[in-house]
């Protein structure tokens, strides 16, 4: 019987991979795989299993977990905070499910297809919308958002987790697979462009100045590559600098006018205001009453009427998953998240391909709760699959980089 479930085992959870980005569609199905997989867990794990973790950086992760759970228990919001935490929980569990797998190449393959799923079924839609819409504007048509399978947002993150799987197979020497991982990357950054996901494009710049520093000569490439991105973002920004007054008479950026950013911009100036007025946040504020001070925030610092409303009615979370750490649970939970990053960082700094990985990771933490999403908690969840299991991201040839 064991033998059957361990054969089994690993094409579940790569079942579970491909199904993530359909959650909308298929909501039932992934909890039911996870399920699947948590009760079959016990009949197939090993001892030596466990010796696939990096043990210091799981740990800290851990603790931070466990600091979590405790902190709300403490103070009497398990239920409140349950809806935040219990996605932390689920990025540990999905890691923790891993460990029974020796063939990493499934799940890469698993993130891969579901890349070009989603895709597929975005272009798709967009498609139909173009036929059936006289006017439409790719990129800031609110038809052409809707029609992407899952937030743009999520769309770039695996995105950009296909193109460094694709980039890490690419071999120097002739391998019949390096045209189809090159076609991946090129599909990839295409649709990022396409869906004017301007986080992924900078996330993009930022992976491609990451990678200056691997490698021969990596002292002279990399100003060369930053001077060159900055001149690229000073001409496009010049460019397309929209500058306009608005009813009371403030100018407003190309930056500012694009909803994202807009929405972004005057959250994070409460979160602002949050911040200085708490000081040091000890024990936290929980889920629910970081919510009620951002709306609180929201209807005495928005001078527009439609925007105060909007934003109350919404009640938007920090868009920034430090700060909403550190405001739901305290700085000891803060410091414990930025201890992790700390520690994968010096474990994996002489490795492009994790370091990028951690670039992801620690971008999207500072633009998106992306644990108040359960398909942001899949992807972390992946992410640390290929930070926290020893062995499982082996540089490719192309890379020397300690020359």
């Amino acid at each position: 019987m064991r033998i059957i479930l361990a054969s089994i085992y690993p094409w579940i959870y790569v079942l579970l991979f491909l199904t993530i980005p359909f959650d909308n569609y298929v909501r039932a199905l992934p909890n039911i795989l996870m399920g699947i997989l948590v009760v079959t867990f016990p009949f197939i794990i090993r001892k030596e299993h466990f010796k696939k973790l990096k043990k210091v950086p799981a740990l800290v992760f851990t603790i931070f977990c466990a600091y979590m759970v405790l902190n709300a228990a403490i103070n009497n919001r398990i239920e409140g905070d349950f809806a935040m935490v219990n996605k932390i929980l689920l990025s540990l569990g999905f890691l923790l499910l891993y460990i029974p797998i020796d063939d990493y190449k499934k799940v890469k393959r698993a993130i891969l297809f579901s890349a070009i799923a989603v895709i597929t079924f975005s272009v798709v839609n967009i498609f139909v919308i173009i036929n059936t819409s006289e006017d439409i504007v790719l990129g800031f048509s609110r038809q052409v958002i809707e029609a992407l399978l899952i937030d743009r947002i999520y769309l770039g993150f695996i995105s950009i987790c296909s193109i460094l799987i694709s980039y890490q197979a690419l071999r120097p020497q002739f391998h019949p697979n390096n045209k189809y991982h090159l076609l991946n990357i090129i599909i990839n950054v295409l649709f990022i462009f396409l869906m004017v996901s301007k986080i992924a494009v900078i996330i993009l710049a930022l992976i491609f100045l990451t990678r200056q520093l691997y490698g021969k000569n990596k002292w002279l490439r990399f100003p060369i590559a930053l001077v060159f991105l900055s001149g690229l973002t000073a001409l496009i920004v010049t460019s397309t600098k929209l500058v306009r007054k608005n009813a009371s008479g403030q100018k407003e950026t190309f930056l500012e006018q694009t909803l994202t950013w807009e929405l972004r911009t005057e959250v994070w100036k409460c979160v602002d205001l949050i911040r200085k007025k708490e000081g040091i946040i000890v024990q936290g504020f929980g889920f629910e009453g970081t919510k009620d001070k951002l709306a609180a925030c929201y209807e005495d610092h928005i001078s527009d009427d439609a925007k105060r409303t909007t934003f109350v009615e919404e009640q938007y979370n920090t868009h920034n998953q430090f700060l909403d750490i550190y405001f739901q649970s305290g700085v000891i939970a803060l410091l414990l998240l930025l201890c992790f990053v700390l520690v994968v960082f010096i474990r994996n700094r002489k490795h492009f391909i994790p370091t990028a990985f951690l670039v992801v990771l620690v971008s999207y933490f500072m633009v998106e709760n992306v644990f108040h999403r359960q398909v942001g908690a899949y992807y972390v969840g992946f992410v640390l699959i290929t930070l926290l299991i020893q062995n499982q991201l082996p540089e490719n040839k192309v890379e020397k980089e300690n020359e």
